[in-house]
C-alpha cells in the first residue's frame, strides 16, 4: 500500500471515494454474513456487535489459538460498509475472528441515551475492547476507520503502555486527525455539495427522533437550520459530549496532537488526495513518536484506495492493513 496506484479508470481523490462507497460491495462479493450480539454499555444503554460467521473448519481451531480483529467504524458507518466488507474478507482469508461493534444509533435501531458517538470517543472504545478482551483469550488486533481510526488512536493514547494489555497493534485509515482541518474541509465547495449533504441525510433525522425521546435536549429550529457538520456539531455533538462548542469539541478529540504518547505498533494510512483529510494536516515524522508507522500514498482518496481494471475491488487496503497488523500480533495467550 505504500507504493498504491490508482487505476486509470479511478482518477482524482473524488472518485476513488465515491466510488468505493456506493459501487465497491457489488464489485467485491461476497457481502459477508454476520451474527449480531447486543451488550449493555455502564450507563445501561447498548450497542450492537456483528461478528463475521465463519466456515467450520476456522472455527475447528483452539478458540485460545485464533486472533480476534476489531473494526470501528466511520461516521454513519455499519458492519455492512465497503471497507467493513473488505476487512471481513481479509479475516475470512486468514482464518481470524471478525468484529465489528456499531456506536450508539448506527445498528439500525435508536439508542437509548441521550448521548450518541464522535471523533474522540476514547472511553467508549476502551470498554469495548475491554469487553472484548475478557471473552476472547487469543491475540486482539484493532482497526478503525475514518472517525473510528480517530477514536481508536485516541483511546491508544490515552491508555499509553496499558494498551498492550488489551491488544497487540492498532491502525487507523483515513482518520481527520486533525479534526478542525478536516472539518472546515469537508464543509467547503465540491466538498459541501456531495459530502456533507450525505451525512447530514441521516445525522440530521436521528438527532431530531434523539429529540423525541429527550425533549428540550437541543434547540430543534437550530438542528433544522444546521447545513455543515461544523453547525450540526455545534448542536448536538459538542453539548452532548461534554465538550463547549465544535471548536472544543474538534480541538480536545484530535489525534494528532497525541501520536508520541501511544505505546503499542500503530499503523496511520492517509491518502494524500483523501477530500475529507486535507494534505497538509497530516503528521510529519517528528510528530509520530518511536511507535507509529504512517503510510501517506498519493492517492486513494477516502477509505477508496480501489484496485484492478473494471468492475475492480477495494480489497487490496484491508489486506494490506490486515497484514502489517498480523505481523505485531503476540504469539501467546493473553
Amino acid at each position: 500500500m505504500l507504493d498504491y496506484t490508482a487505476p486509470l479508470w479511478l482518477p482524482g481523490g473524488h472518485l476513488q471515494t465515491i466510488w468505493s462507497s456506493l459501487f465497491a460491495n457489488q464489485a467485491t462479493p461476497p457481502v459477508p454474513t454476520y451474527t449480531r450480539v447486543r451488550w449493555t454499555s455502564p450507563d445501561h444503554d447498548f450497542i450492537d456487535i456483528d461478528r463475521l460467521q465463519q466456515a467450520p473448519a476456522a472455527l475447528a481451531a483452539p478458540k485460545q489459538a485464533r486472533t480476534l480483529l476489531v473494526m470501528f467504524h466511520g461516521l454513519e458507518g455499519t458492519s455492512r460498509s465497503h471497507y467493513a466488507s473488505g476487512f471481513a474478507d481479509f479475516a475470512r482469508a486468514q482464518g481470524l475472528d471478525f468484529a465489528v461493534p456499531h456506536f450508539r444509533g448506527c445498528s439500525g435501531e435508536l439508542n437509548l441515551a441521550p448521548r450518541a458517538y464522535h471523533s474522540g470517543d476514547y472511553e467508549e472504545i476502551g470498554w469495548i475492547l475491554q469487553r472484548f478482551r475478557q471473552e476472547h483469550r487469543g491475540p486482539m488486533l484493532a482497526v478503525g476507520v475514518s472517525l473510528g481510526g480517530n477514536a481508536l488512536l485516541r483511546w491508544a493514547q490515552e491508555s499509553g503502555a496499558q494498551a498492550a494489555q488489551t491488544v497487540d497493534a492498532v491502525a487507523a485509515v483515513s482518520a481527520p486527525l486533525d479534526l478542525a482541518a478536516s472539518g472546515h474541509a469537508i464543509g467547503q465547495g465540491f466538498n459541501r455539495q456531495v459530502y456533507t449533504r450525505m451525512f447530514l441525510r441521516t445525522m440530521k433525522p436521528k438527532a431530531l427522533r434523539k429529540l423525541e425521546q429527550y425533549p428540550g435536549l437541543f434547540n430543534r429550529a437550530d438542528m433544522e437550520a444546521a447545513r455543515d457538520l461544523y453547525a450540526f456539531d455545534n448542536v448536538f455533538t459538542a453539548p452532548l459530549h461534554g465538550f463547549k462548542n465544535t471548536d472544543d469539541y474538534w480541538q480536545r478529540a484530535a489525534a494528532k496532537p497525541h501520536l508520541h504518547r501511544i505505546r503499542i505498533p500503530a499503523l496511520v494510512l492517509n491518502a494524500r488526495n483523501d477530500p475529507f483529510v486535507p494534505a497538509a494536516s497530516l503528521p510529519i515524522a517528528q510528530q509520530l513518536g518511536a511507535y507509529v508507522t504512517a503510510w501517506q500514498p498519493q492517492h486513494g482518496g477516502h477509505v477508496g484506495f480501489p484496485s484492478a481494471k473494471v468492475p475492480g475491488h477495494v480489497r487490496g487496503m484491508p489486506h494490506t492493513v490486515g497484514h502489517w497488523l498480523l505481523q505485531h500480533r503476540s504469539q501467546g495467550v493473553a
